[in-house]
């Protein structure tokens, strides 16, 4: 068998090496760490740990910067990534979307962190603003549950319980009760930092900055992007609007809305 029909041959069995995603969606990449909870119990503070929350920050803004995205939002141990809807790297392709993404996070926590770690990656599609929005308060309304849950948990094994008995004693309590426990510290839950509770997002913002035109032999005001690290996100109806405008900024129509 000459080369080239090798080649084809094994070529038709790269079957869903052409997929990719229509144009006119929206593509939201989702990276999650691999056990990173056996992570987090070796090396991080429990229930939160600041320097963790400031890599996964690091690593969204790497994520938003290498692939251009319009948003970045973290919470526990993923990130959500929201491209442009005219985006077209890598021609859409799954693959490349899908791999490079989880390769970049993977590189840049473990660059950060010192430690070495993977993440998965996998796409959400949208067909409207209303559908982007959806997606990023269903995120954000898990980050509340998940940290409403880990608060509970490890005030549970700081009175003493095991692991198991921590779990035993959580099945079935509803967010009030989960809430009396984390209480019985002397802390509300909701006196947690808010980006414990909500996650925090990441954007380009633009500025204006003074500079001297040496043409012109004067000084003169530019505009310039930077990156916007929001700890204190807002909630409900006003995350939505949040969202919507940063999506809308990339001149989509907010008429479906």
């Amino acid at each position: 068998m000459q080369f080239a029909e090798l080649e084809a041959a094994q070529r038709e069995r790269e079957r869903y090496h052409g997929l990719s995603v229509p144009e006119g969606q929206w593509i939201v990449v989702r990276v999650d760490g691999r056990s990173f909870t056996k992570l987090t119990n070796a090396h991080y503070d429990k229930p939160f740990d600041d320097r963790f929350g400031e890599i996964m920050a690091v690593t969204a803004a790497t994520l938003l910067q290498e692939f251009e995205g319009v948003y970045a939002y973290t919470q526990s141990d993923e990130i959500s990534l929201l491209l442009p809807l005219a985006a077209n790297l890598f021609n859409r392709s799954v693959e490349k979307l899908v791999s490079l993404t989880a390769a970049t996070a993977s590189g840049r926590f473990t660059e950060v962190a010192g430690r070495r770690v993977t993440f998965d990656s996998r796409l959400w599609t949208g067909e409207t603003v209303a559908d982007v929005v959806d997606y990023f308060a269903w995120r954000q309304a898990d980050a509340g549950r998940n940290a409403l849950n880990t608060c509970a948990y490890w005030e549970l094994r700081e009175q003493g319980l095991t692991a198991r008995q921590a779990q035993r004693r959580m099945t079935g309590l509803g967010s009030e009760a989960k809430r009396e426990i984390v209480a019985t510290s002397g802390s509300a839950f909701d006196s947690r930092p808010l980006w414990q509770r909500r996650g925090a997002g990441i954007w380009f913002e633009t500025v204006e900055k003074q500079a001297y035109d040496p043409k012109a032999q004067r000084k003169v005001t530019a505009l310039r992007r930077r990156l916007h690290h929001e700890l204190r996100l807002p909630a409900g109806a006003e995350y939505r609007e949040l969202v919507a405008g940063l999506v809308t900024s990339e001149g989509s129509l907010i008429s479906d809305l």
